[in-house]
């Protein structure tokens, strides 16, 4: 059987070892595939072929010296990195023009660890300017469109990640989620999307958002997939201070079942204004599916939990600004000409190099860490960061893993959200995992009633417990089934 973009990663590792096809097979196609349907999503931003085909060689010379199985989980499998993550001899734009021409001379540890688990590097995706948004709408490349329906958005930030395990153009991908930029994507584009615990997965080598919020984490079709992703990026990075020492092991948790699981449900988050009927219908009934598979189902309170976009959207920000500070048009980033004096370099390259997203973040930013305002806004938001952590440890006393809506909404169409603070409203079921540092995943539970698209349930961890959302998560999949590719791309025109 021919290489093909429905498989998975065990379909994969069992055609390699076979011998139905090879792994320069899998890179050509996926290129092939690539070529003739990314000019509808515009999901990549750079294609990575020398790099792919190098990767396939030392598969293929693996398979024909009996040395694969020390390849790692994703030997042979079709990969993608968001382009804000650092790949040596690539350009990492992070979507903006002040990057538009960076290249770099080094590899992120996320990037490094999934190529060294065999993963063959197709390229850069797209994602919203510097990880500022939530449709990829703020690409300073153009957007990303939802493979689903293409008048819609992919969510965002990690449009570019989702949009293209949604339409098969890569196995697994790579994403970061500050406040659900991976969790929001996958929910609008019907996949597996995972936010682990801050501190399980290495940020050196991706370029900051919010130092304190970042998380990397995986896309997939899959549970499973998603799952071999996480066993091969996972762990200590010295170069990384966050990062923590972990033993897990989450293609056996997948194993694991539900059975004797207390899975938490909020209330409040089921009552949440501007939470639609398809949506609250489709999480409902997940929560009925683990019940029937075994679980306990349990109400939990986390009476915090309003005040998170409040404090993300004064944390971020301010995190935001910091980082933002070094592209300076000296040190990094885009430098406007003709200008006699490093002041007016400054101002008018900043002006040109950034977007409208990223300067108003970077204002806010500004505003909120100055004297006098410091102490009324950015002090108290801490203070909410730390009741927040709290509320989560208090319910996880009465469970194991919390269930709660992704989004409150299916995939909005391109400029139906102009508003700013409405926009940030897509993230109100998500942004609190972050600011108490947990593990949160978006899993696929079926399509609105009302618009016919992807509908996605999150399942939330205690932190450094990730094992049990993928549990969870897995026992959704047995429900569900692994996602499917759009319908408009399942087959494609690669002949699949």
């Amino acid at each position: 059987m021919a290489y093909n973009a429905n498989m998975n990663v065990a379909d994969i590792r069992a055609g390699l070892l076979a011998g139905d096809f090879t792994a320069r097979e899998v890179a050509e196609a996926s290129f092939k595939r690539i070529e003739e349907l990314d000019g509808e999503v515009h999901a990549f931003l750079e294609l990575t072929k020398d790099a792919a085909f190098e990767q396939a060689a030392k598969i293929d010379e693996a398979l024909a010296n009996g040395t694969f199985d020390e390849m790692g989980p994703l030997a042979g499998v079709p990969v993608a990195f968001k382009d804000n993550m650092n790949y040596e001899g690539t350009h990492t734009t992070c979507s903006s023009l002040m990057l538009e021409n960076y290249v770099s001379p080094y590899t992120a540890t996320c990037v490094a660890k999934t190529i060294e688990a065999g993963g063959i590097p197709l390229g850069k995706l797209n994602m919203d300017e510097f990880a500022f948004g939530s449709s990829t709408e703020t690409s300073a490349f153009g957007p990303t469109k939802n493979p689903w329906d293409l008048e819609r958005v992919p969510g965002g930030s990690s449009g570019g990640s989702a949009a293209s395990v949604a339409a098969g153009l890569a196995c697994v991908t790579l994403g970061s989620d500050t406040g659900g930029s991976i969790r929001q994507p996958a929910a609008f584009c019907g996949i597996v999307g995972v936010k682990p615990t801050y501190g399980m997965v290495s940020r050196y080598g991706v370029v900051a958002f919010g130092s304190s919020l970042d998380q990397v984490g995986p896309f997939a079709r899959s549970v499973r997939d998603a799952a071999a992703a996480m066993d091969a990026i996972c762990g200590h990075d010295p170069m990384d201070c966050t990062s923590q020492y972990v033993k897990a092991d989450f293609r056996a948790a997948c194993e694991q079942g539900v059975e004797g699981m207390r899975i938490g449900v909020v209330p409040g988050f089921m009552n949440a204004p501007g939470l639609t009927d398809e949506v609250k219908a489709r999480v409902s009934e997940a929560t009925e599916a683990l019940r029937e598979a075994g679980a306990e189902i349990v109400e939990v309170e986390l009476p915090h939990a309003d005040a998170a976009i409040s404090a993300y959207y004064v944390l971020g920000p301010c995190e935001a600004f910091s980082n933002l500070a070094r592209f300076d048009s000296v040190r990094y980033g885009y430098c406007a000409e003709g200008h006699k004096d490093l002041g007016s370099q400054y101002e008018a390259s900043r002006a040109a190099g950034f977007g409208m997203e990223a300067k108003r973040r970077i204002m806010l930013g500004s505003y909120l860490l100055s004297s006098g305002v410091y102490e009324k806004y950015y002090y108290p938001a801490q203070q909410v960061r730390t009741l927040i952590t709290q509320d989560y440890q208090a319910a996880y006393e009465k469970c194991d893993v919390i269930l709660a809506p992704t989004s409150p909404r299916t995939a909005f169409k391109f400029g139906e959200i102009g508003d700013p603070v409405e926009m940030h409203l897509s993230d109100i079921f998500t942004v609190s995992i972050n600011i108490a540092g947990n593990g949160g995943m978006s899993v696929p539970c079926g399509l609105g009633s009302d618009t016919g698209l992807p509908v996605g349930v999150q399942l939330i961890a205690p932190q450094f417990k990730d094992e049990n959302m993928f549990r969870a998560a897995a026992a959704l999949e047995a429900v569900y089934g692994a996602a499917p590719i759009a319908p408009d791309f399942a087959a494609g025109k690669a002949g699949e």
